[in-house]
């Protein structure tokens, strides 16, 4: 010590001086494996520190009963039963259990089989190497062995996996968390010991590292419904019964992180008390943010526990891997629903058709395919089939996390990227086919979903769209069970008067009169059109639409001269305002036939429909939606008027047409196939009818539900004709 008090430690040195002295000292530090220093010993930098254990599994919290699983459980459970020499990748998204899973293994390794375990936590290097170091001493490798692998004096997996194979007892090696490949990839890490069995948990499912022959891949995934409900009630016996707990399940995705968390909230609150209903209801109100309020009574709060932050641990590492624009990707994704997501709606941001400003960080044409790469790699989404095309898909509770993260200034700019991405990919207005209807069944769900996450006037305006299109397809059902809660959800942010609110219940009362409920149908047309003769005035388009409208389920109703002079009214209007022979025009003339034979006016009938069809040969092809509807309403018209004959070959034309265009499911297919029926019998070829009514029958119970007015006494009449055959 120096008079001074000084005290130097290490290499460290004090000088003591009087008078006037110049001291000048140099200092040369080296790394280890560069060469040494050019004068005395080397100094080696510290061992990374060992785990406090590599004997017990380092996971927090054990997990308790593990659900489900079973055919994974049985293969890896062959594999600690065997001889050795196996290595397994587990892989999927976080929390979905892959180290739960791992934990039970373990267990049954040691408990069971009397393998010696080791556990080493494999999500970074430093970490993997003191750990697999902490193996080798564990097998007996010297302490000089040890500090020469540690100080880069020799290979340091070599050394391990020499130890390891020199082992005189059987082992399970679980490699914890290695979500970055290139930690195990570099030095050669993962190996196949011949006493030994290796079990790797990972989020990267598609590493050609898991490609090599000796390594088998399991990709695991959510929880049956059962099981997801059987966890919560598990953990909170109390909270609720089976049903209860699978409607939280579902609601979570059956993803087994999420089930633990809301678990363990039910169990633990003290302030409060929810019921698992309650919890539901309050999974609607705020999301799946409430989740992570169970990370206190799970008993760990790092990023790995908690579903807001776990996805940020993958988005993190494809940051650092120069690909920021996977977290620009799956925060476009969040808008959207929980649901396949065609590749197709993608395709025009990389072909450079459709830029999305504003985002941050920016989405180039030439990022978009690395970052949807990315996040397939690390189980973030996945490729799906669906509907005949290939999609990505991600879980809901992921992209409600990642959407709640995105900030207050972004929100909007996300929301126009997704609406447009959305509106691009919507069939053409007016396309009915197979195809288009394949496409909307698709989209229809990213719709309600993107107007629930950024509700407004632009997301309100496209969600009409899209249940207008569905209502258009021909799925009626589809189109009643979305446009109530679209309607209901645009009035409340426009008021019940804005347009976009009066088309979204217009086609709710279309879907009403095509799903026979004709008095609610009626009773919600005279509403829209009273708004809309009040704010859009008596010749507005929407205006005489509703006329339209209004006039259908009157004429089932046997309102029949109060339907003609709504139809004449519409009709009128639109000449005047669209043009005589504008589609929609002409689409409302096509009805009037159909009304005036039901009301016997055969004279007027036969020169509408002269004027009617040449109108249409004019104006519109063949196979216009408007021209075939046309020939349909003729058809019933001259069935009507009991004029057989020329009836049925125009029927079974547009039938074939009908078939064509449509395909033979659709409800007007459906419609026109039962009018053969009815011709059929009415010229004496009763047998005839019976079997196409069978056909008829079986299709409208399957496409329009058996509880549809048309069903009931399609049956009936079936069943009459049948007997009267037997006879």
């Amino acid at each position: 010590m120096s008079e001074l008090g000084a005290r130097a430690s290490g290499q460290g040195r004090i000088f003591q001086t009087s008078g006037d002295q110049y001291i000048e000292e140099h200092h040369h530090h080296y790394d280890a494996g560069t060469g040494g220093p050019l004068f005395g010993r080397q100094v080696v930098p510290p061992a990374p520190a060992a785990p406090d254990s590599v004997r017990m599994p380092l996971v927090g919290r054990t997990p308790g009963v593990l659900r489900d699983r079973e055919e994974l459980r049985r293969v890896l459970g062959a594999a600690v039963a065997g001889p050795g020499g196996e290595v397994h990748v587990v892989h999927g998204m976080g929390g979905c259990g892959k180290t739960a899973l791992a934990h039970w293994l373990f267990t049954e390794a040691v408990r069971e089989h009397g393998r010696v375990g080791f556990w080493v936590n494999a999500s970074e290097r430093m970490s993997l190497r003191a750990g697999m170091l902490a193996v080798a001493g564990d097998r007996g490798a010297a302490a000089g062995e040890l500090a020469a692998a540690a100080a880069g004096q020799r290979a340091a997996s070599d050394l391990v996996w020499h130890y390891l194979d020199q082992s005189p007892e059987p082992w399970l090696l679980v490699l914890d968390n290695a979500d970055d490949p290139t930690v195990l990839e570099d030095g050669a890490w993962l190996r196949a010991g011949g006493r030994g069995t290796v079990l790797v948990t990972t989020r990267h499912a598609t590493s050609a590292l898991w490609n090599v022959p000796g390594v088998r891949r399991h990709a695991l995934g959510v929880l049956p419904l059962d099981d997801a409900a059987q966890i919560l009630c598990d953990l909170a016996p109390d909270a609720g019964d089976l049903e209860a707990a699978r409607k939280v399940a579902e609601r979570l995705g059956r993803l087994p992180l999420a089930l633990t968390l809301a678990g363990s909230h039910l169990a633990h609150q003290l302030l409060e008390s929810w019921s698992m209903d309650e919890y539901d209801r309050k999974l609607d109100e705020e999301s799946t943010a409430i989740v992570d309020r169970g990370a206190s009574g799970y008993g760990g709060s790092q990023a790995r526990h908690l579903v807001g932050r776990t996805w940020q641990l993958s988005l993190d590492a494809l940051a650092g891997q120069g690909l920021p624009e996977a977290t620009t990707l799956l925060r476009l994704l969040s808008f959207l629903a929980a649901d396949p997501v065609p590749l197709s709606m993608l395709a025009p941001v990389a072909r450079g058709e459709l830029v999305l400003d504003g985002l941050e960080p920016a989405l180039s044409a030439g990022q978009l395919e690395p970052a949807l790469r990315g996040l397939l790699d690390h189980s973030l989404a996945a490729l799906v089939a669906s509907e005949g095309e290939r999609c990505v898909q991600a879980h809901g509770v992921l992209l409600d996390s990642v959407r709640t993260g995105v900030s207050a200034g972004q929100r909007s700019t996300f929301a126009e990227g997704a609406a447009a991405l959305l509106e691009g990919a919507l069939p053409e207005p007016g396309v009915d086919s197979p195809d288009a209807r394949g496409r909307l069944t698709l989209l229809t769900p990213h719709a309600s979903a993107l107007l629930a996450a950024a509700p407004g006037e632009r997301t309100g305006t496209l969600a009409v769209r899209v249940v207008r299109q569905v209502f258009d397809s021909g799925d009626y059902a589809g189109a009643l069970g979305l446009a109530p809660g679209i309607a209901d959800r645009i009035e409340s942010l426009l008021g019940v008067q804005h347009p976009v609110a009066l088309e979204a219940r217009d086609v709710e009362a279309r879907a009403l009169f095509r799903m026979g409920r004709y008095p609610e149908s009626e009773a919600l047309h005279r509403r829209v059109l009273g708004r809309r003769e009040l704010v859009l005035g008596p010749d507005h388009p929407d205006t005489l639409r509703s006329c339209f409208g209004l006039h259908q389920p009157l004429d089932l109703l046997d309102k029949d001269e109060e339907a003609e002079g709504l139809l004449r009214r519409a009709l009128e209007g639109q000449r005047r305002i669209l043009g005589a022979d504008s589609p929609e025009t002409l689409l409302t003339w096509a009805l009037l036939p159909e009304v005036l034979a039901q009301l016997g006016k055969e004279g007027e009938f036969d020169a509408e429909v002269r004027a009617l069809t040449a109108a249409c040969e004019r104006s519109l092809s063949p196979d216009h939606f408007t021209a075939v509807g046309a020939r349909h309403s003729i058809a019933c018209g001259l069935w009507m008027l009991g004029r057989f004959q020329e009836a049925e070959p125009l029927a079974r034309e547009v039938l074939a047409d009908r078939i064509r265009l449509q395909g033979r499911d659709h409800p007007l297919a459906l419609s026109v196939m039962y009018l053969t029926v009815l011709i059929a019998r009415d010229l004496g070829r009763t047998g005839e009818a019976v079997e196409t009514l069978k056909e008829v029958l079986e299709r409208r119970e399957r496409v329009l539900g058996r509880e549809h007015p048309f069903v009931t006494p399609d049956r009936e009449r079936l069943a009459a004709w049948q007997a009267e055959v037997q006879l």
